[in-house]
């Protein structure tokens, strides 16, 4: 039976009556393996974690929970519900682990409730081969760091019963700190405990191994890393796969990398004679990957295949193309980050990119899902990038679809969560995940939904048991919840107090420049945070004390010790400017420099007028999807999640840190790819001239042309950031319809990051 008749049928069959299964019993086989001991183990743990009820073994009476063998495709298994009964029947170990699984998340768990659906029967497989997630117990990530052994094994447990066969480690050194105040064991140590738990529950175990040193040509440095690497692979247990990153970290050249990895192959067989090398050829540029797919083309025996991930150049199935058919492609998709990332979030508000920030707690299940769908089908599975456990949800969303690619994303996370939250909130829970995702469609200011979001939870948790309350899932949720809310009260509170203070600019020629300054300071820097606001607020420090004692989740630096602002310590940025007062300081600061009255009013005119293109002109903020009315769009998301051939919303200095919203945000391109904004219907006899901000975190050169007619060369961005004026040719707007196109230098490597434009002015002279 395929994963879709098997998954289509499930809906049918639990409609049936339900199988009581507080007084069933385990029986295992007389000659079980340590994996069906294991997931018996398993069973007994997780049923009296939920019901308070303690199965027994082989007892007479009452249903039986069979674990028993079957043939089948390999990791499959069927599972069977009938009035004497469950039978799990695994094709093989990891059969049974998996089976194990779905039993649970198919069954209802409460207190001493504990009953599945009379009838149910499924067979089934999964479809793609390797499923996995990083799990990288280093310094930066947001949560990972403070785990003790058993929260690793919980964890473990719970991917491999979600139908996960492969976690992948860091090793002690890489692109990070060395220690960490967090670390209950040193990193080579819980390195080896994970290895061993990833054994136990019948997963293979990868690394992601950087190479880290200077100078791969130099032999001493070969024999150095050989030595390093391999009393790491003489401590663990079990290693079933390397993975090495060309770049993101990496610094080497094709030929001394390849080189170097023929010989850790070897290294690594001489302790794990199974063990298979991978390598990526992340952030080369165009001559690297050329080299290296000369290399690839070779057929080295040792290379057992490449692996695709962020900023390689073009796409997966470019890169597929361009390698022999005996390696596979593994993708290697990171689900973690919501900007400065693979597939960052589309079109995201700049309130939430300020705050939120690159690791909040993101749950994406249909954007996920869209990704596994556009890249699954040139890939022979996944392993997913991770820097904590802030990105939860999407980990069982890809595992899910892992299995089964035609898999109902709603379905997927009432599994979730029926087996993480409960049977009584399955719906409603399943439902939140996807409110808040729907939270960060369009602009805040206008997104309703965020209210309705927070709205939801807070009716589950007003009857929530103690024991739900606890739940580090939960706690995230209700996190996420509260800090969108906040930000949409506290948005709309900056903006108005914005509107107002540059009204009183737009007026200074009554009251004068220092009066129209003074009292626009004021109006911008005044607190007027509403009683509920505040209440908010007061939530939001609760929940991230409450994931600090639950999860180890490390939300500030301050109060718990996160690694970096940017590394999901967001409670810090709590506070930050959604307006451009702290900008707006800086210029009055240095208005009132300005001796000559007239001189400082004219400044003050410029910016209650800022976005003004003056009669017959046009006026984008690139970086504000409502107002980017001539930017040429690119692909539906679906076709093009990461944006290869699209603009995107690109970030860079925040306005915390004194720039104005407008140059924190912009419309950005990767790659070669050019950015482009289109103006029909101008006037045929005018003559043009274009005022930009380039913005961004890049520092590539930029070149621009009107209808292919150069408006300036290869430029270097004005670093501080200031705005830039030049003219159109005349013959470029003769038609009355003008393409402005921005380009970089072809071929580049490093992280991709191509035109960033966050303002543009076309001004009719």
């Amino acid at each position: 039976m395929t994963a879709k008749l098997v998954f289509s049928c499930l809906a049918v069959t639990a409609m049936g009556n339900a199988l009581d299964l507080r007084t069933a019993s385990l029986q295992l086989r007389p000659n079980a393996t340590a994996i069906e001991k294991k997931a018996a183990q398993v069973i007994t743990e997780e049923v009296e974690k939920r019901t308070q009820l303690r199965l027994g073994r082989n007892a007479t009476g009452g249903p039986v929970l069979s674990l028993v063998r079957g043939t089948g495709p390999a990791e499959g298994f069927s599972v069977t519900a009938t009035p004497r009964g469950v039978t799990i029947s695994g094709n093989d170990d990891r059969g049974v682990m998996f089976g194990t699984g779905y039993f649970l998340r198919q069954a209802r768990m409460s207190r001493q409730r504990f009953d599945i659906s009379d009838g149910l029967a499924v067979t089934t497989a999964p479809k793609i081969a390797i499923r996995g997630h990083q799990l990288g117990y280093r310094p930066k990530t947001n949560s990972y760091d403070g785990w003790t052994v058993p929260m690793w094994e919980q964890y473990i447990r719970e991917l491999a019963l979600f139908g996960t066969n492969t976690i992948e480690l860091i090793p002690p050194r890489s692109d990070d700190d060395d220690d960490s105040p967090h670390f209950p064991l040193t990193p080579i140590n819980m390195m080896a405990e994970m290895s061993r738990l990833g054994g136990e529950y019948g997963m293979d175990v990868s690394i992601w191994y950087p190479a880290m040193d200077k100078d791969y040509s130099d032999a001493k440095t070969v024999e150095f890393a050989l030595a390093e690497w391999g009393a790491v692979f003489q401590k663990l247990p079990r290693v079933d796969a390397v993975f090495v990153p060309g770049g993101d970290p990496g610094h080497t050249q094709p030929k001394y990398l390849m080189a170097l990895l023929e010989k850790q192959a070897a290294n690594l067989r001489k302790y794990h004679p199974k063990a298979t090398m991978w390598v990526s050829p992340q952030s080369f540029d165009k001559a690297w990957l050329d080299e290296f797919i000369g290399i690839v083309a070779q057929e080295p025996t040792w290379l057992a295949g490449v692996v695709f991930g962020p900023q390689v150049r073009g796409s997966i199935e470019e890169l597929r193309a361009r390698i022999p058919q005996r390696y596979p492609v593994r993708f290697y998709p990171d689900i973690t980050h919501s900007l400065r990332a693979e597939f960052p979030a589309p079109g995201w508000d700049f309130a939430y990119a300020t705050t939120e920030a690159r690791e909040v707690i993101n749950p994406r299940p249909t954007q996920q899902a869209a990704i596994f769908r556009r890249y699954m089908a040139a890939s022979a599975g996944f392993v997913a990038y991770s820097e904590g456990c802030n990105d939860d949800v999407n980990k069982f969303v890809w595992s899910g679809l892992g299995w089964n690619p035609e898999a109902n994303v709603t379905d997927l996370l009432r599994d979730y969560s029926r087996f993480f939250i409960g049977p009584d909130q399955e719906e409603a829970f399943a439902q939140t995940l996807l409110a808040l995702e729907a939270n960060w469609h369009g602009p805040l200011a206008t997104n309703g939904g965020v209210e309705t979001t927070l709205q939801q939870l807070q009716a589950v948790e007003h009857t929530a048991a103690p024991q739900l309350r606890q739940n580090w899932r939960f706690q995230q949720a209700l996190y996420r919840a509260h800090y969108d809310a906040f930000l949409r009260t506290r948005l709309a509170i900056e903006q108005g107090q914005q509107a107002r203070a540059l009204a009183v600019l737009g007026n200074a020629a009554q009251a004068g420049s220092e009066r129209a300054m003074n009292e626009a300071e004021e109006i911008l820097f005044r607190d007027e945070l509403t009683p509920g606001a505040r209440v908010l607020r007061a939530r939001i420090f609760e929940l991230a004390e409450a994931l600090f004692q639950s999860i180890h989740m490390q939300l500030s630096v301050s109060r718990y010790a996160a690694i970096g602002l940017g590394r999901g310590a967001n409670l810090d940025a709590v506070d930050f400017a959604l307006n451009d007062r702290m900008w707006l300081r800086t210029q009055f600061t240095s208005i009132r420099g300005v001796p000559d009255e007239k001189q400082r009013m004219a400044r003050l005119e410029r910016l209650a007028a800022w976005t003004n293109p003056g009669p017959g002109g046009f006026y984008d903020d690139l970086g504000d999807v409502a107002r980017q009315p001539h930017l040429v769009p690119g692909l539906p998301y679906a076709q093009d999640p990461d944006f290869l051939k699209s603009p995107l919303t690109g970030f860079g200095d925040l306005p915390q840190q004194g720039n104005r919203v407008s140059w924190f945000t912009d419309a950005e391109t990767l790659g070669d790819t050019p950015l482009r904004m289109r103006y029909p219907n101008l006037n045929r006899e005018a003559q043009y001239r274009v005022r930009v901000v380039y913005g961004g975190d890049s520092a590539v050169q930029l070149r621009l042309t009107a209808n292919g007619k150069e408006v300036h060369p290869f430029l270097n961005k004005p670093k501080p950031i200031a705005p830039v004026e030049f003219d159109i040719p005349r013959e470029a707007t003769a038609s009355g319809d003008l393409l402005l196109e921005w380009t970089k230098p072809a071929g580049g490597g490093g992280n991709g990051r191509g035109v960033q434009v966050a303002e543009v002015w076309l001004v009719k002279k």
